[in-house]
């Protein structure tokens, strides 16, 4: 019985906070799940190296924990310019503008790390796709950087 109601309250979390973030729920799932394979696959590098070490693999816990902090900071800004702009008049179609930026570009690191592991690890990777991480990486800072520029 306890088990099934942890199952529920956790699926009522959920179910709530998707409802809440809307857009940014899949992104922030996805950025979640890559944080946890590099991080697996930062803890098989040292550890096929023979530099494991627990100071390390927490600097790296705590890397990841900065990694929400700045998702959430995004957000707030997010919502303070829509609400800023509300109060003066202007309505704007967006719920969620450097949160989705700013978690895709977290998205877009991990995952350049986690190639980045497996190589040393000695997994033989396309080049294509370590070219194709790395061309996405760019074209997102250089998009904003645009953006931002004409405004």
């Amino acid at each position: 019985m306890k088990e099934n109601t942890t199952k529920i309250i956790i699926s009522a979390i959920a179910a709530g906070l998707s409802a809440y973030f809307r857009v940014m729920a899949i992104p922030i799932v996805i950025l979640v799940l890559v944080m946890i394979i590099d991080y697996i696959t930062g803890m098989w590098k040292a550890w096929n190296r023979g530099e494991l070490s627990s100071r390390v693999g927490l600097k790296g816990l705590f890397k990841k924990v900065g990694y929400i902090f700045v998702v959430a900071v995004s957000g707030v800004l997010d919502w303070l310019f829509i609400s800023g702009l509300s109060q003066i008049g202007i309505e704007v179609n967006v719920s969620f503008y450097f949160g989705l930026i700013v978690t895709i570009w977290f998205i877009i690191n991990e995952c350049i790390s986690i190639l980045e592991n497996l190589a040393v690890i000695g997994i033989p990777l396309p080049s294509f796709l370590v070219k194709i991480v790395h061309k996405l990486k760019i074209t997102v800072e250089s998009k904003v950087d645009t953006n931002e520029s004409e405004e």
